[in-house]
């Protein structure tokens, strides 16, 4: 089946890297040092990087992330609740945004 995302350019990530190779090499540190335990477990990290793919929709870093999860012993019905968790704060950032909708209908109401 055809998709506009195709799942083995999951697979081809690394490839970004080849004409700007210092800032692959940059990005991947950062992304490296982002993910490696610190504060939080590599296992959160890898909860609130599947709840955050969620919400920009990446399906990419979806399939990334469930299987990592999956791999850190993260089981479906925390997935499920932190992708929920991700869907409320995006939509409330979206309820909220409505706010300057009203304050333009005041300000132009004869």
């Amino acid at each position: 089946m055809e998709t506009y995302y195709n799942p083995e350019d999951l697979g081809k990530f690394g490839t970004m890297g080849e004409e700007a190779p210092q800032l692959w090499e940059t990005f991947m540190n950062y992304y490296g040092s982002v993910f490696a335990e610190g504060a939080l477990t590599a296992r959160e990290k890898s909860l609130i990087a599947l709840a955050v793919a969620s919400a920009i929709q990446c399906p990419y870093c979806i399939d990334s992330y469930t299987n990592d999860c999956l791999n850190k012993g993260v089981n479906e019905e925390q997935m499920t609740e932190a992708i929920h968790v991700a869907c409320a704060i995006r939509g409330g950032a979206s309820l909220v945004h409505g706010v300057q909708m009203k304050n333009i209908v005041k300000k132009l109401e004869f």
